[in-house]
């Protein structure tokens, strides 16, 4: 009797090494595929099937926990079958994951009727029998579960089961970590990439240098708040004598902005030749932009037409900042006869006006994001700085008032990041 026992405790204890011997070869396998090349579809697949080789079941998935998803917060990354065998997929049960959020710890039940915790119908359960699942901590953190579902041997799901999916819930949810921050980081990259080639493009849409103009001094600036912006201005040779000088802002920021600014460049360059007057060419504009363009996004637009033989401009307002014309002698003028923005609303009505181009005046033309440029208190630049900077330099050169009203800009705002793109035109008449 007592040699009886000696010997089934032996065979005991030798199970006991072999089942830890082949827990120990299945984390060594799974250790040596975290630390190679293997992607994380290629480390999740061999934790899977190790999973349903080892642990002899039907399925096995990898679930991911996504906390703004109330509803449905566990989301399927990766699961595999028995191959041997045809099957739906299988799932866990609403009560099932909350119990996983509620007490983030395995959750083990061969047989639903006994298990009194949650009360899941045969309907219910979707063909499950029994199923093993370890949640994926990290940190104290539950980002997910491991799930196996339906024991092939006899006798259910035990206890060195439990043992071993943990310690492998354990790893994976490592690796899983690990592999987020390295696909975040791939993906910022590559949008750093797209934006550095729209950023190029945008910029080759700019005029690279303004036009040389008998008797005029002409400059223009783009400075984008981000990478790329929804800020456009243009010039477009009509004729010998007559210059478009074109000046836009386009709602919202970042990449949407920036296409919608192509297409308002694309569309006032088609229109500038063939229109007359500015209020038809905006009037054109407007429609053709409508129909291209979401009703949420609209163009603040400035459109004039500079004759250099009459020394005259006529303009069209589209909703945008009122420019100045700051007189050699006299009050500045304001510009604001138009109409509303541009590729938001049906057929409108656009106006247009005449001003005359005196010896030494000087047409400023800019967006808002120059005005409204931030202080650390919350104070605007504001149109009153932008005259008093303006009449303070009358004298100089075009693309120093430029330079010098962007610094001034620049210089209240201080260290606060840009709001918004800063646009500037300025054209001088010489005298």
């Amino acid at each position: 009797m007592e040699e009886n026992n000696r010997i089934e405790k032996l065979k005991s204890e030798n199970e006991r090494l072999r089942i830890a011997l082949e827990e120990l070869r299945i984390l060594n396998e799974i250790a040596t595929a975290i630390s190679s090349t293997l992607s994380l579809e290629q480390v999740m697949e061999l934790m899977i099937k190790k999973c349903i080789k080892h642990l002899k079941t039907e399925q096995c998935a990898i679930m991911l926990l996504d906390p703004e998803d109330k509803k449905r917060p566990f989301h399927t990354m990766i699961r595999k079958a028995d191959s041997s065998q045809a099957m739906l997929p299988y799932r866990l049960d609403v009560q099932l994951m909350g119990w996983m959020l509620k007490n983030r710890k395995p959750l083990l039940i061969n047989d639903f009727s006994e298990f009194n915790q949650i009360r899941l119908s045969p309907k219910d359960s979707g063909g499950i029998k029994s199923v093993l699942a370890a949640p994926l901590l990290l940190k104290g953190h539950m980002i997910g579960s491991l799930n196996v579902f339906n024991k092939r041997s006899p006798g259910g799901f035990t206890e060195a089961d439990t043992r071993l999916l943990a310690i492998i819930a354990t790893e994976s949810a490592q690796v899983i970590e690990n592999a987020r921050l390295y696909e975040e980081e791939q993906a910022l990259m590559c949008m750093q990439d797209e934006m550095r080639i729209a950023h190029k493009i945008q910029t080759d849409l700019l005029p690279k240098s303004p036009p040389t103009v008998i008797g005029y001094d002409i400059a223009g600036a783009s400075i984008p708040a981000t990478l790329v912006g929804g800020d456009y201005f243009d010039f477009i040779k009509i004729d010998e004598h007559r210059l478009a000088l074109c000046l836009g802002d386009v709602s919202g920021k970042g990449m949407p902005a920036a296409l919608l600014m192509a297409n308002v460049q694309a569309t006032l360059r088609s229109q500038a030749i063939s229109c007359g007057r500015p209020c038809d060419c905006l009037a054109r504009s407007n429609m053709l932009l409508l129909a291209s363009t979401d009703l949420e996004r609209y163009t603040t637009l400035f459109y004039g037409v500079l004759d250099t033989r009459e020394h005259t401009l006529d303009y069209c307002n589209a909703g945008h900042n009122h420019p100045f014309v700051f007189r050699k002698d006299g009050e500045p003028e304001r510009l604001k006869v138009g109409g509303t923005v541009v590729g938001c609303f049906g057929a409108t009505d656009y106006s247009d006006d005449k001003v005359a181009m005196q010896p030494g005046d000087v047409l400023l033309i800019y967006s808002d994001g120059v005005t409204e440029a931030l202080d650390d208190r919350g104070e605007e630049f504001g149109e009153s700085r932008l005259a008093d900077v303006m009449l303070s330099s009358l004298d100089d050169p075009a693309e120093s008032l430029l330079l010098r009203l962007i610094e001034a800009a620049r210089a209240h705002a201080g260290q606060a990041a840009p709001g918004d793109d800063m646009t500037v035109v300025v054209v001088k008449r010489e005298s």
